[in-house]
């Protein structure tokens, strides 16, 4: 198997927007090179963008365990969390990026609304 062309493949199906093609080429990619943080978050992405929210979760809380400055893996996690409905989890990940990239509109507009639905707001 030609690991790069798998990888640039299930790239143009995610950009296509076809997410499950692209997680589906990704997984073997994944199972052989683990430490690919790149292949990896694609593939949270894949997850993300196909609703598979609790695979999401497992790919990003991989990466911010390998790399805990990665805001956007923690933007991610942040936002799968909060698509999970699990807003008191969520809120950690987007304050953690939303911190280290301030001047990112998106991640400040997901940590004040995950920030009003725990605080009892709508």
């Amino acid at each position: 198997m030609d690991l790069l062309a798998e990888y640039r493949l299930a790239t143009l199906y995610f950009e296509a927007g076809d997410p499950t093609a692209a997680a589906r080429l990704l997984e073997p990619i994944i199972e052989a090179e683990p430490d690919n943080a790149s292949v990896r978050q694609l593939l949270a992405r894949a997850y993300f963008q196909s609703a598979q929210l609790s695979r999401a979760e497992e790919q990003l809380r991989t990466l911010v365990d390998q790399d805990p400055s990665d805001h956007y893996s923690h933007h991610v996690l942040g936002r799968t969390l909060e698509r999970l409905n699990r807003h008191a989890d969520a809120l950690r990940h987007l304050r953690i990026a939303a911190a280290m990239h301030s001047a990112n509109d998106d991640y400040a507009t997901a940590l004040r609304r995950v920030e009003t639905r725990v605080s009892g707001g709508r």
